[in-house]
């Protein structure tokens, strides 16, 4: 291969992975550029989880063997069946080394292997296990750590990979490492920009987001989208007798509550939407369910032991509420919904709707403002604009 063609393929490989918007993505990118830059039919992305001693695969791309997933969730080899990680990542590389590349084939030892090994036992069965003929495997440095591996191999009868292309499989390795630093910073950028800092739940973004999505559904499919809006109650007390910081205990608490029944409704969002307000989205589970969750939410935020409870509202497309055609409108409804059983010192969920066709939650929602009070005396909902 000329070296315009490997340069190509280099370039080809890092805008693949800079354009990748997920670990997966990204993944991939790396396994089935490498591939495509060495030849081969079939390449790797394996990662080392030093705290349980094993090599992970994180994707298998190109022609893959039977039993050999994509994605798999549980194919992972133990690190003491394969010593030439420790060996050549730790002992040579600490002792000056390069963590370069090597070649193996399902014959032994390539004569471009990196020395002698007497490791290869493991690489070698799987290599004639899975019809391969040989393999190139080079080490993921990031932040100055082993971090894992990229594998390319070909199939029985094809060229075996050479010194030059071991060398090659080092670069693109480096390119690789490269990547996968992009990617988890942006995965940390996103999990920050999603995450409220102090109970660790989701934020007011990340509702925003998923409600919308949730919404789509719903006009789509019909998907039940059902949100419960909590107040949680003396937290200003706390705050002015105990000090901010026991404040700060009572919202992870209080947090860690919602998680614990979030988790009873699949797949809902637990986010806290600021200061002493926090919500469950759920999307597919039956308003009466969500309700339910909603009144264990309440049982269990009495029972801490710094709080007064929480005032609960609950506001689904499953009830009688209208139609829902934005995320602006159902959280109104469950604010509403909120402030009326905040109002009514209520120690269960009011929910919009269950009253029937004059349901006070949704009239009050639904009747334009009194157009003589000032802007500011006014209930506030929160939402963005457009009904």
């Amino acid at each position: 291969m000329g070296d315009d063609v490997r340069l190509r393929a280099v370039v080809a490989l890092a805008q693949a992975m800079a354009a990748a918007q997920t670990p997966r993505e990204s993944w991939k990118a790396a396994a089935e550029g490498a591939c495509r830059a060495l030849s081969g039919n079939f390449g790797a992305l394996s990662v080392w989880e030093r705290e349980r001693g094993r090599l992970r695969v994180l994707v298998n791309a190109g022609e893959r063997a039977p039993g050999e997933a994509e994605f798999p969730e549980c194919e992972a080899y133990p690190v003491h069946q394969f010593p030439e990680i420790t060996e050549f990542l730790h002992e040579r590389w600490v002792g000056g080394g390069e963590p370069n590349a090597w070649v193996e084939t399902a014959d032994g030892p390539a004569e471009a292997s990196a020395g002698d090994a007497g490791y290869c036992h493991q690489r070698v069965a799987a290599l004639r296990r899975r019809g391969r003929g040989c393999c190139v495997v080079a080490p993921i440095v990031l932040h100055g750590r082993a971090w894992g591996e990229l594998y390319v191999a070909r199939p029985v009868g094809a060229p075996v990979f050479g010194r030059g292309d071991a060398d090659f499989a080092t670069v693109l390795a480096a390119v690789v490492a490269a990547g996968i630093d992009q990617t988890e910073r942006l995965e940390e950028a996103r999990r920050l920009a999603f995450t409220d800092a102090l109970t660790g739940l989701a934020n007011r973004r990340a509702v925003d987001v998923r409600l919308d999505e949730a919404l789509e559904r719903h006009r789509a499919e019909g998907a039940v989208v059902s949100l419960v809006v909590c107040d949680l109650n003396g937290l200003k007390r706390v705050n002015d007798t105990q000090g901010h910081a026991v404040g700060d205990r009572l919202l992870e608490r209080f947090g860690s509550v919602l998680s614990l029944c979030g988790a009873m409704l699949p797949g809902a969002l637990a986010a806290r939407l600021g200061g002493d307000e926090f919500c469950l989205l759920a999307v597919g589970p039956p308003a009466d369910e969500v309700v339910r969750v909603a009144e264990e939410l309440c049982k269990r935020a009495a029972e801490l032991e710094l709080g007064e409870g929480v005032a609960c509202g609950v506001a689904s497309t499953g009830e009688s509420i209208g139609p829902v055609r934005s995320a602006r409108r159902l959280f109104r409804l469950a604010d509403a919904a909120q402030y009326r059983a905040k109002a009514a010192r209520a120690v269960t969920p009011v929910v919009a709707g269950r009253e029937g066709a004059e349901d006070p939650v949704v009239r009050l929602v639904d009747a334009p403002p009194p157009p003589t009070l000032p802007t500011g005396e006014r209930r506030r909902f929160r939402g963005r604009e457009g009904a």
